[in-house]
């Protein structure tokens, strides 16, 4: 019975886990302290405190983990270690992607339970470091050369070096510092300096656009030169003229020949020595005056640099102060070529590409704006308009007007803002409106109608008034003996005296009716005569039968 307690009671010591103080959690060791990560370039720093200092021989050891890794692995360079800070820049992680860390103490087989750091983008924590500088000293300048931050394989600014630029701040070394602060491109030169001079400078490296501005670097001394006896040119300007560029300087001695050289200017932002890549312009090598003139084409658009050296014999000047140019800015916007005609009372206006020296038509590569500005030549009241487009109309003038235009380019940008010169007057002489041309059209039309109604009318008018007053012919006689000037006067006056209208009727050569009415004022009365070859009987008026005719003798004297 003892004997199968017994084993029952090892049956079960051997069943229960085994639970080491380490896999309890370590209650004697407490997790590190204020644990952070620093991270300056490609430098990676894990730093803690200890938790409790009375506790000796204790030893620190990290892990990290990526998304792409589902355990936790050893972090390199950091396990059991001595010290609270461990490197560990020999990982090669991706500085875009998030990690993260953790830390513990470890004594033994005890250990701390896990302090752990939560995730981080290395490429947002780090920080610039010192950029190192190298100098190489002139009469009146020093030429900076220029390492930018982290070694020369850097992975956390591998995408950023040449977005660098660098502020330096200088200083005569001497018992009163006058601090001078520049920024330069690795190679430039820091100008307007004494010779036989100690200069001290510290240069630190920025990230503009992102706002982040590194450390100082280590204060660096050099010693200008003894002062050369051919200064070299000063003064560097440079102008556009019409198509060409105009490359001034100053210089106070004589018998001394000049050139020019140009850089492209995003060299200076690119890493190494860049002398050879210097070239020379046309048009400026052995001058003998302080300026020389290049064309535009010679420098498409794009930022240059342009230096000046002056030679005497074998005798050479330092290269001038450089100087940018910047063709987009400097150069100059042509005035336009206007031409226009008259179309009824508006003016067609073209706005042509300018013309160069030798009237050729020069294209600008810039969005052109018009001002176009117009007035009456007789009066100096000006419109101002602006145009897109170098083909539209001016309406609703003045018909028969002459009207003057000019007109200027006009650039806008985000930079900067230039226009032309005015180009040349062009007048012209509108013509008539379309309401002119209606009138004229209508009066033509109504004089062509008018007239000839007026015409027909007259002619009738006066064919009338003679055929009344001035009658022609006379009726045959046998008629014209009825009609006294009585008998007419009563026809054309209208009087309130009886008129009495005789009419003769012929039937036919034997007959001859007379037929006699008389009007009477309020009242009609008439009477009838007749006599025919059947009728035996004879009929006349009281007024006839006294002087009257038969009227076989009227028949007879008509047909005589």
């Amino acid at each position: 019975m003892l004997a199968l307690l017994g084993t029952a009671a090892l049956v079960l010591v051997a069943g229960a886990p085994w639970v080491s103080p380490a896999a309890a959690g370590g209650k004697n060791l407490t997790s590190p302290q204020n644990v952070e990560v620093c991270i300056i370039d490609d430098a990676f720093t894990l730093k803690w405190d200890r938790s409790d200092e009375s506790v000796s021989n204790v030893t620190f050891s990290a892990d990290y983990q990526t998304p792409k890794m589902r355990n936790w692995e050893k972090l390199p360079g950091c396990q059991y270690i001595t010290g609270t800070m461990c490197n560990f820049s020999s990982v090669k992680l991706n500085v875009f992607e998030k990690i993260k860390l953790r830390v513990r103490a470890e004594k033994g087989n005890e250990t701390s339970p896990w302090h752990e750091v939560g995730s981080f983008v290395p490429y947002r924590k780090a920080q610039i470091g010192p950029p190192e500088a190298r100098l190489k000293a002139e009469d009146k300048a020093i030429i900076v050369d220029i390492s930018p931050p982290g070694t020369k394989d850097s992975l956390m600014w591998a995408t950023d070096r040449s977005a660098f630029t660098y502020r330096l701040v200088i200083w005569e070394n001497s018992a009163s510092v006058d601090e001078r602060t520049e920024t330069v491109y690795p190679g430039g030169k820091i100008y307007k300096l004494s010779p036989e001079t100690t200069y001290c400078l510290k240069v630190k490296a920025e990230l503009r656009l992102q706002r982040r501005v590194g450390s100082y670097s280590p204060v660096y001394c050099i010693n200008t030169t003894v002062e050369n006896k051919l200064p070299p040119p000063e003064n560097i300007e440079v102008d556009a003229k019409n198509q060409s560029y105009v490359l001034k300087w100053d210089y106070t001695y004589e018998n001394v020949t000049f050139q020019a050289q140009w850089l492209y200017a995003y060299f200076k932002k690119i890493l190494g020595n860049h002398s050879d890549k210097w070239k020379q312009i046309p048009g400026c090598r052995n001058v003998k005056t302080t300026q020389c003139v290049f064309p535009q084409k010679v420098f498409p658009e794009g930022t240059y640099l342009l230096r000046v050296q002056a030679s005497n014999g074998n005798k050479t000047s330092f290269w001038s102060e450089e100087k940018a140019l910047d063709t987009e800015i400097k150069t100059a916007i042509l005035p336009p070529v206007i031409s226009m005609k008259s179309i009824s009372n508006s003016l067609q206006i073209y706005i042509g590409a300018p013309k160069d020296t030798e009237n050729k038509s020069v294209s600008q590569a810039y969005v052109l704006t018009y001002e176009i500005i117009f007035w009456k030549n007789t009066s100096n009241a000006e419109r101002k308009i602006l145009q897109k487009k170098g083909d539209f109309v001016i309406p609703d003038l003045h018909p028969l007007t002459v009207y003057c235009v000019k007109a200027r380019a006009l650039v806008e940008g985000e930079r900067w803002n230039k226009s032309s010169v005015f180009s040349d007057t062009v007048c012209e002489k509108t013509k008539p409106g379309n309401t002119s041309i209606a009138w004229l059209i209508s009066g033509v039309c109504t004089v062509v109608f008018f007239i000839p109604a007026v015409i027909y009318v007259v002619k009738h008018l006066l064919g009338y008034i003679k055929y009344v007053f001035f009658p022609s012919c006379k009726p045959p006689p046998s008629i014209d003996q009825y009609f006294s000037e009585q008998s007419l006067k009563n026809l054309l006056l209208s009087t309130s005296e009886e008129q009495t209208e005789r009419c003769f009727i012929i039937e036919n050569t034997d007959a001859l009716v007379t037929v006699e009415e008389t009007n009477q004022v309020g009242e009609d009365h008439k009477k009838y005569s007749s006599q025919t070859s059947r009728d035996s009987g004879n009929y006349s008026n009281e007024d006839e039968n006294s002087g009257g005719k038969t009227s076989e003798e009227l028949v007879q004297q008509e047909i005589l």
